[in-house]
């Protein structure tokens, strides 16, 4: 028979996590003239004294700060692979690892508060409150580099409550670094207005998004309110232009702000005081016109200065992963063990930002850290780092 072609078929296939071990072989030397004994010292290691490598570590925290794995689950996963990782050995090495991270954290933490345009908010976190045999309420803190900026970083604090002391103490300076100044984008939440006005130089800038939401949730719950219906037009067409704007630089966005967006702007300012004499007080349209044109100075930042986002949607983006780990693994077990996992999640969500795979990168510094110098700790930041040949 004579060959006369091929068919070539291909099949997707899966090899589950397999684990295995390192052996490390440490030589002994001894010299017969003196009597002495030499051994090369022990690789050193991100869990001192402890079995888990620098990979497993990062699987562990990957698991569950990314892929929203609780314990509970990875030990059932493991076991399957024949290995035995009970949920507080998790637990305990991902503790570990949130600490040995801390420097890098602060670093990180410098990082994101250099940038002039800075994005805040903060999401509810349930904390076990072993005392009382329940759970209390704590908060996430998210602060992120501007939308635009091109350098995205975001950085998480993990706080006992929701006062503006919390984001007054992260914004203020420390270790003779002066503190954080320039514009703010936020909602219209009390607490930041004593942010701004904490430090002289810190500008206001609103979300048009939460000014959107205030008439969409009328549309959902009557449904026909005509106010409402025109607002939300009004606001699609700001987002329209947003939207095509977007890969411009800032003073090209600017330009086309002030030429596309301001004449519809003023228009709506207009239909929003006239719309608010109609209305009486008290009610639901009042309040929703009312929660605009209060802030509209805020809201309106964004017409004399290109880099400011129109809305705060970038950092809630970022605050997702926190509303779908709270589903998944439902409270922090302590203060401590949130502020061990602000510091994993602010890093391996900023190695995303700049397209890095998070387990690349944590296994990466991880296997680094304990021999890295500290004067050397920039080189391991999400946005310089670079995997060792």
């Amino acid at each position: 028979m004579v060959r006369v072609g091929e068919d070539i078929s291909e099949r997707l296939d899966v090899v589950p996590a397999e684990f295995f071990v390192h052996r490390h072989v440490y030589g002994k030397w001894t010299c017969r003239c003196c009597q002495t004994l030499t051994q090369a010292p022990a690789e050193p290691s991100i869990i001192e004294g402890g079995i888990p490598a620098s990979g497993l570590v990062a699987h562990t925290l990957i698991s569950r700060f990314v892929d929203h794995l609780p314990y509970y689950r990875q030990e059932a996963i493991n076991a399957r692979s024949g290995v035995h990782t009970p949920r507080s050995t998790l637990a305990q090495w991902a503790g570990q690892a949130g600490a040995a991270l801390q420097p890098l954290y602060d670093a990180h933490r410098h990082f994101v508060l250099q940038a002039r345009y800075l994005h805040a908010d903060e999401t509810p976190v349930a904390m076990l409150d072993p005392g009382a045999g329940k759970t209390k309420r704590a908060y996430v803190w998210g602060y992120a580099r501007g939308a635009f900026d091109a350098t995205p970083g975001v950085v998480y604090d993990f706080c006992l409550g929701r006062g503006a002391q919390y984001p007054l103490a992260f914004l203020a300076g420390e270790h003779e670094r002066p503190p954080w100044v320039g514009t703010l984008i936020r909602d219209e939440y009390a607490a930041y207005d004593q942010v701004v006005r904490s430090v002289p130089g810190r500008l206001a800038a609103g979300c048009l998004a939460h000014a959107r939401r205030k008439f969409d949730e009328l549309l959902r719950d009557g449904g026909k309110s005509a106010v409402a219906a025109e607002a939300v037009t009004r606001i699609a067409a700001f987002y329209r232009v947003e939207r095509e704007i977007a890969v411009l630089d800032g003073d090209q966005r600017l330009a086309q702000r002030q030429r596309r967006t301001q004449p519809l702007w003023e228009q709506w300012h207009e239909w929003l005081h006239v719309e608010r004499r109609r209305v009486p007080d008290g009610s639901a349209t009042a309040r929703a016109l009312d929660y605009t044109l209060n802030s509209w100075d805020a809201l309106a930042h964004h017409l004399t200065d290109g880099q400011v986002s129109v809305d705060n949607n970038h950092l809630e983006n970022l605050l997702r992963p926190w509303a779908m780990g709270r589903k998944a693994w439902l409270f922090a077990g302590s203060e401590l063990a949130g502020q061990r996992a602000a510091v994993v999640m602010s890093l391996v969500h900023s190695a995303k930002l700049h397209g890095h795979d998070p387990h690349a990168y944590l296994r990466d510094v991880l296997q680094r850290l304990p021999t890295h110098l500290n004067s050397c700790i920039d080189e391991l930041l999400p946005h310089r780092w670079q995997r060792m040949a």
